[in-house]
């Protein structure tokens, strides 16, 4: 009789490289709009972004604070800069870049920490308002930088 043996190789594509022993909640306090430029919805939705992110991808509770792993920031800018200029010498792109600032607590392994910068942007043609593009585009951005956020904080890429 003949014996056949397998190995079974197993992947996490959500990338968390978590200590479920040790660390078993997240607390993601709100992201205050301090820009010079305010879209009233911003704050909202990239708090919100942020936790939707890690309760989808890990298995920590989420809290709003006293975390075994703390996230907290602000929304430091929300610029509009115009990009490509037409042959009228007007502008026909324009840049929004969002920035958020993001002090990441480790309270598990305290030299985990840090604080650091994201930033992130989309372009529109300046033919269209701010207004009309803007939910669209925020949300973009939101997921570029909370993606950033996650894998640097337990991803660990």
């Amino acid at each position: 009789m003949l014996m056949m043996q397998s190995c079974v190789i197993s992947y996490k594509f959500n990338g968390a490289s978590i200590d479920y022993a040790k660390i078993h909640s997240i607390s993601i306090a709100d992201f205050p709009n301090n820009a010079a430029l305010v879209y009233a919805q911003l704050s909202n939705n990239l708090s919100e972004g942020i936790r939707d992110l890690y309760s989808r991808q890990t298995r920590l509770t989420i809290l709003r604070k006293g975390g075994d792993l703390e996230l907290e920031g602000e929304i430091t800018g929300y610029t509009l800069t115009p990009m490509a200029i037409s042959a009228d010498s007007y502008s026909s792109e324009t840049k929004l870049t969002l920035t958020i600032k993001v002090r990441f607590t480790n309270n598990v392994a305290p030299e985990e920490s840090f604080e650091k910068t994201y930033s992130a942007f989309q372009t529109f043609d300046s033919s269209q308002l701010l207004t009309d593009v803007q939910e669209e585009l925020c949300s973009v951005m939101i997921t570029e930088i909370a993606e950033n956020i996650y894998n640097d904080t337990v991803a660990k890429w």
